[in-house]
């Protein structure tokens, strides 16, 4: 085995073309990889330990801890399957247990699904902000939601949809819909989930999906014990990252930790602020996902803290935050030490 694999490595070293081939091999692979064991589509998911994802009416204001009253998610679906699915919400409804109350309840939601040509390809729809395009593609279903308490602590169902009214994504080997949340009227705060489900009255999970987004919008844990977390993928083009995040009111501390980091420390916005973090990509952590943590302070706690999170590479290009990480959940390397055999 040890000749085996000395002799790999000179290959990989003397002849060009090997190089050039894994550089195109291993992103398909792991492309692929994406769909050969997900089986969960909760949204968030569980790895991510986030209560809820929040839209606020747009005339909140941006210090609730909303930055543009909209957020788009993306439900992927691999080829192979072929059976109708749905997208179902969770306390659809602006108003009950779940929500946050600004005043009186005078929100409206509009939930919007999409699939269909451009529906993820189009630039505009891969982008943070609400404007150009990015309600692209063909609109299969879509439904307003107000205070209305028959919807509270449920779950409104969209659907079915045959796959294939996705669009074809060559990348991922499979079918993309586009699900978008906007805030149409008043400036409360929506709380809710997504499940993509094979049924429409319960959750069932699709095998193989997963879910992603470009910039997340949620509200963390009231818990100081409790640590949230989202996975950007890391493509082998990568080199250095841009991390921001928004009105974090300085709620304790983000950090960073892939397969070669413990735990970078990253900068902190306040309330209705933006802070902006920018580190080096190592080779490493290229075809990997990196792991930010978002720990709450202890003393004084922040309650009802809603949170925007985003990350780009060095040519401007928002990362996918996958909700089940490519590759599992990154765990960084031990550090060995080498201890010196004192001379005798």
């Amino acid at each position: 085995m040890k000749n085996f694999i000395i002799i790999l490595t000179y290959s990989y070293d003397m002849f060009p073309f090997i190089k050039i081939a894994m550089r195109i091999i291993i992103p398909v692979l792991v492309c692929n990889i994406l769909f050969i064991r997900l089986n969960a589509q909760p949204v968030p998911a569980g790895d991510e330990n986030i209560p809820y994802l929040v839209t606020f009416g747009p005339k909140a204001g941006t210090s609730w801890g909303d930055d543009d009253f909209s957020q788009t998610f993306f439900f992927l679906i691999p080829k192979k399957f072929n059976e109708p699915v749905y997208i179902r919400v969770f306390d659809p409804d602006i108003g009950g247990l779940v929500d946050e109350i600004n005043g009186v309840w005078d929100t409206r939601m509009t939930y919007s699904v999409y699939g269909g040509k451009e529906c993820y390809s189009n630039k505009d729809a891969q982008e943070t902000q609400p404007l150009g395009n990015y309600k692209s593609g063909n609109l299969l279903a879509t439904k307003t939601f107000g205070n209305q308490p028959n919807y509270d602590n449920g779950w409104y169902t969209f659907g079915p949809f045959n796959p294939s009214e996705g669009e074809f994504v060559a990348k991922y080997d499979g079918y993309v819909f586009k699900v978008i949340c906007d805030g149409i009227a008043g400036d409360d705060g929506n709380l809710y989930r997504y499940f993509l489900s094979t049924k429409p009255d319960e959750n069932k999970p699709v095998e193989g999906a997963n879910a992603f987004a470009y910039e997340y919008t949620f509200r963390m844990h009231d818990d100081p014990k409790e640590v949230s977390h989202i996975y950007p993928f890391v493509d082998d083009r990568t080199i250095t990252v841009k991390v921001a995040n928004f009105d974090w009111d300085d709620d304790g501390i983000i950090r960073i930790v892939s397969v070669a980091r413990h735990g970078q420390m990253t900068k902190v916005s306040g309330e209705d602020l933006w802070a902006e973090d920018e580190f080096k990509i190592f080779e490493e952590e290229k075809n990997t996902s990196l792991d930010i943590q978002f720990v709450k302070r202890k003393n004084p706690p922040v309650r009802n803290n809603n949170v925007v999170v985003n990350v780009r590479n060095q040519y401007g290009e928002l990362l996918p935050f996958y909700v089940i990480p490519i590759g599992g959940v990154p765990k960084p390397k031990p550090e060995i030490a080498v201890k010196k055999t004192p001379a005798k």
